[in-house]
């Protein structure tokens, strides 16, 4: 396929999106009084779309990001891959896009992130998984709210069985969770806030889940009461002694940052141009 570039995905991008907006606008007022979310199938031609899952980088190529609070493989020094991966990931940057998402998603002044921390490329192979947690509330610098994750899944043909799919607990652990399958050329938009807890069930099938994430931040949070926190993992339900340690990770991380305000160390995951 001819290779195609930002301006181009974005526009295809946005009038997807604005074709839809009213819909996806009543679809996020649903759930906004938990964890709002919105998805939307088919956002792309499936050709492009299936495209970018055939250059997607190989394990090899990513970093393994594997504890009991994830496994995954990550990529966000974009320069290193096909250069499709970097338009369509800065295409959802297009501030006519950042700003048609802020309207349906009531954000104020949403911002992108053109250090893509935390996002970039993930993928999650068999018996792979995201543990509960709760993004970083503020950007690399800690100047601004992280208010909007985005998440866009190119792998063909996979199936909700085969796990790997985003799960929201809006009522805590003891409830079940909004589970949103992974589906093909899906892009899911969730808000982050103190209760967005999130989740990615295990893989269950000999394949890979591919994603392309961004993230939206802005200078005020979602709500008043949001205050500042780490990345903070808990265990899955089933796993009592891998929440017990968790929790206790979290206490002991919150504790640190308050006297190294931005960490002891730079975080790796931030696309050096």
């Amino acid at each position: 396929m001819e290779f195609i570039n930002r301006i181009e995905l974005a526009e295809i991008i946005y009038n997807k999106i604005n074709a839809n907006k009213t819909l996806l606008a009543s679809q996020f007022a649903a759930s906004k009084k938990a964890i709002g979310y919105l998805f939307i199938d088919d956002l792309l031609p499936e050709a492009i779309a299936v495209s970018l899952y055939n250059v997607f980088p190989k394990k090899e190529e990513m970093v393994l990001k594997k504890s009991i609070k994830e496994d995954k493989y990550v990529a966000v020094q974009m320069n290193r891959y096909n250069p499709v991966l970097e338009e369509i990931i800065y295409a959802f940057q297009d501030s006519k896009i950042v700003d048609l998402i802020g309207q349906i998603c009531q954000i104020e002044s949403p911002i992108p992130d053109e250090f893509l921390y935390a996002g970039g490329l993930s993928m999650m192979g068999n018996k792979q998984f995201l543990n509960p947690h709760l993004d970083n509330s503020h950007d690399k610098d800690r100047e601004r709210w992280r208010v909007l994750n985005l998440l866009y899944y190119v792998t063909p043909d996979w199936k909700e069985e085969y796990g790997g799919n985003l799960e929201l607990w809006p009522d805590g652990l003891q409830k079940s969770p909004t589970t949103i399958h992974s589906k093909f050329n899906r892009l899911v938009i969730m808000v982050t806030h103190n209760q967005s807890l999130h989740s990615v069930s295990p893989i269950v099938f000999d394949g890979f889940r591919c994603c392309i994430s961004n993230y939206y931040f802005s200078k005020v949070p979602v709500y008043a009461t949001d205050q500042f926190h780490v990345t903070s993992f808990r265990g899955r339900p089933e796993h009592k002694f891998t929440d017990a340690i968790l929790k206790i990770d979290t206490f002991l991380r919150m504790n640190l940052r308050k006297f190294f305000k931005k960490g002891i160390r730079e975080n790796p995951h931030v696309y050096k141009k």
